[in-house]
């Protein structure tokens, strides 16, 4: 076993941050053990690394050689997963600031995963990045406490849950988003609307359907529960609940596709039910990535500024290295709706 922290009167009182050598002696292991866990190598047990990241995070580390050299000129630029164009509007608002900095970008995906394994963090503590901007995920409160126990600043955009308080994030407005597209549809006399939003743990998610069953409130529009469907932000997804809404004895004459990928698949959807867009359905998404004027007919869609998003992540953390604490730590940029070809007054 190793030796218990002493309890003396100096450690009772606040401190400098411990160098190597003292966390080595507190925890009972070697410096080099320190160096293993400060630097994200892997080859630590687990009951050890984490009785160094609890002494790291209650005291911090004093980085004498490390501090002198500062972080790699890096941006760490993390994805639950690569969503074609989505993640292409979010690299370039990214790298338009990095290349203002003179730094780098690097990018890793979590595939799929809501929040990012042990091995992606041990990699980061490895490069010792300026600083890292996660996508449509979140961290957990141990990999932050490591993040910025090593001096390491992040900045999540468009957060796949609920961070912190104290967690920087920047995000849409995606409540006035869904409340503008719903109005757009029932303004153009629809009445049976259907939802198909994204996971239920998104915030972005659950804004933009609150802001669907807003607007249907104050329309004196009952809403119909049966004519929401829980999805998944993807094409797939948005293909299977519009087939099983155009097969209700009563089907929607329009739908709000919380974003692009899911309007696509109810366009597929229609097409396989011989039905037009927007004659016999309406169509809206949400996102207005570059596909979204290229589809037959251009779709309707709420336009979500990512590079912007993006661009205004990468200032944000920036400014977090540099020691400057931001006016606020959750930024919403405004979102526009976009009226295309995909929507008209229901057929009949």
């Amino acid at each position: 076993m190793p030796p218990a922290e002493s309890s003396t009167a100096a450690d009772d009182q606040p401190a400098e941050p411990l160098t190597s050598a003292q966390i080595a002696a507190r925890a009972g292991v070697s410096v080099s053990t320190v160096s293993k866990v400060i630097n994200g190598r892997a080859d630590v047990a687990p009951e050890t690394r984490a009785r160094v990241e609890e002494f790291i995070r209650r005291h911090g580390h004093l980085r004498q050689k490390r501090r002198a050299e500062g972080p790699a000129p890096l941006l760490e630029l993390v994805f639950r997963q690569t969503r074609d164009a989505y993640a292409i509007e979010v690299i370039n608002g990214v790298q338009r600031v990095a290349r203002q900095h003179r730094l780098a970008v690097v990018l890793s995906e979590l595939q799929g995963r809501h929040t990012p394994d042990e091995g992606w963090v041990e990699q980061v503590l490895a490069r010792r990045p300026t600083g890292v901007i996660s996508v449509f995920s979140v961290l957990t409160d141990a990999q932050s406490g490591q993040l910025h126990s090593r001096g390491i600043p992040f900045v999540l955009v468009d957060p796949g849950g609920e961070p912190a308080h104290s967690s920087p994030s920047i995000g849409a407005a995606n409540w006035g988003g869904g409340l503008s597209a719903t109005r757009h549809l029932l303004r153009l006399g629809h009445r049976r609307i259907a939802v198909i939003t994204g996971p239920e743990h998104s915030m972005a998610s659950r804004a933009r359907l609150d802001g669907y069953r807003t607007a249907l409130d104050t329309a004196g529009v009952a809403v119909d529960p049966t004519l929401i469907r829980i999805g998944d932000f993807t094409t797939e997804g948005g293909l299977a609940h519009a087939r099983s809404l155009l097969r209700r004895p009563e089907p929607p004459t329009a739908v709000f596709a919380c974003n692009d990928a899911q309007a696509l698949g109810v366009y597929l959807a229609a097409a396989e039910a011989g039905l037009r867009i927007p004659d016999d359905l309406s169509v809206v998404g949400f996102d207005d990535l570059p596909p979204a004027q290229w589809t037959v007919p251009p779709l309707t869609t709420v336009r979500q500024p990512l590079t912007e998003m993006a661009a205004t992540a990468a200032t944000m953390l920036i400014a977090l290295a540099e020691g400057r604490a931001p006016a606020q730590t959750r930024v919403e940029l405004a979102t526009e709706l976009v009226v295309r070809g995909s929507t008209a007054p229901p057929g009949g």
